[in-house]
C-alpha cells in the first residue's frame, strides 16, 4: 500500500502529463463564412433544374418557416444533394475542399496559426463544428491539418439522395462530446453565442471577431469574463 503523499504526488503527476483539451469552432474562427454554406452554394450554381425546383417548393417553405427558421433550410439542402449517393456525395466534397483552400483569403490565417500552436504544445485539439463531417475533414486535410479530431454535423443516405441526419449546433455540441468522453475542456475557441453550451464548461473562452456588444451577451451567458481576440 503506498503512504498517502505517495498516491496524490502520483495523481499530481497523472494530471500534469495529461494534455490539455482545446476545442475549435470551424466557421467564422478557421474559415471566414460558412464552408457548407459555400458548398450548397455552388452546387445550385452549377445547376439548371435545383433553381427551378426550389422555385415550385416556395409554398411549401413559406409553410415550414411559419414553424422553424430550420425546416425550410433542411429542404433547401436536400434539394442541392438529390440524386446524390454517399460515395458520389463524398467524391463531390472532397473536390470542393480541394478548390475552397485555392481561393485567396478564404480562410483565417491567425486561427490556422493558434491551431498550429496548439498542437506543438501537446494540446489535444478536437475541431467541433456545425460543417457536414466529409467536407471539414476535407479541407482540413486539404490544409494540412492532420492529428485532428473532428465532430461534425451528419448526413445520411435518403431514398432520394443524402439528407441531414444530425446538426451539431448549440447544445448537440455538449452532446457529441460527452459521447467522445469529454465533459470538461481547458480553451474554446468560437465566435457564435449559439456555442455557449460549448464554452461554458472551459475554463478559458476565446471569442473571435466578435463585437462588443456580442461580447457583453457571451460574457452575460457565461457569467464571467471572456478574452476577446480580432483573427484575419
Amino acid at each position: 500500500m503506498l503512504p498517502a503523499d505517495t498516491q496524490v504526488m502520483k495523481q499530481q503527476d497523472t494530471l500534469t502529463a495529461a494534455p490539455r483539451v482545446v476545442l475549435f469552432d470551424f466557421d467564422g474562427v478557421l474559415i471566414h463564412g460558412d464552408a457548407f454554406y459555400l458548398f450548397m452554394s455552388e452546387r445550385y450554381a452549377r445547376s439548371l433544374w435545383r433553381p427551378l425546383l426550389v422555385l415550385l417548393c416556395v409554398p411549401l417553405l413559406l409553410l415550414q418557416r411559419l414553424f422553424s427558421r430550420r425546416l425550410p433550410m433542411r429542404t433547401l439542402v436536400r434539394i442541392g444533394l438529390l440524386g446524390l449517393g454517399e460515395q458520389r456525395y463524398q467524391a463531390i466534397a472532397a473536390g470542393f475542399a480541394a478548390t475552397l483552400v485555392r481561393r485567396p483569403r478564404q480562410f483565417c490565417r491567425d486561427g490556422l496559426q493558434a491551431l498550429r500552436r496548439h498542437q506543438a504544445a501537446g494540446d489535444r485539439v478536437i475541431v467541433v463544428t456545425g460543417c457536414e463531417q466529409a467536407l471539414v475533414n476535407g479541407i482540413l486535410q486539404q490544409l494540412g491539418l492532420t492529428n485532428l479530431e473532428v465532430l461534425a454535423s451528419q448526413l445520411h443516405t435518403g431514398w432520394l439522395g443524402m439528407r441531414p441526419h444530425l446538426h451539431n449546433v448549440g447544445k448537440r455540441k455538449v452532446q457529441q462530446l460527452a459521447q467522445h468522453g469529454l465533459t470538461a475542456w481547458q480553451v474554446a475557441y468560437s465566435d457564435s453565442l449559439v456555442d455557449v453550451p460549448m464554452l461554458r464548461p472551459a475554463a478559458e473562452v476565446v471569442l473571435v471577431n466578435g463585437t462588443p456588444a456580442l461580447c457583453k451577451k457571451v460574457e452575460k451567458a457565461l457569467g464571467r469574463v471572456i478574452t476577446r481576440v480580432d483573427w484575419f
